[in-house]
């Protein structure tokens, strides 16, 4: 493996909050929102994945998802 001579400064996927976008779109039927997790998406993948298929399978979900609604921006 090769160091880089500059640090990487590019940027994150990252939203205002720093918290990440997980639910139901507010403006389209059938479409879910799953993104924003800074660079923890491969982390936390697993609980998101697991959180949407609570959610599109009508059961409720593990954890309140209200903090990360679409619509709190």
């Amino acid at each position: 493996m090769q160091a880089h001579d500059e640090p990487w400064m590019g940027r994150r996927p990252c939203t205002p909050d720093m918290m990440p976008t997980i639910g139901a779109a507010p403006k389209h039927d059938d479409l879910w929102f799953a993104f924003g997790h800074a660079h923890h998406g491969l982390t936390l993948g697993a609980i998101t994945g697991r959180l949407i298929a609570e959610l599109v399978s009508g059961e409720k979900p593990l954890v309140d998802l209200h903090p990360f609604r679409a619509d709190r921006f």
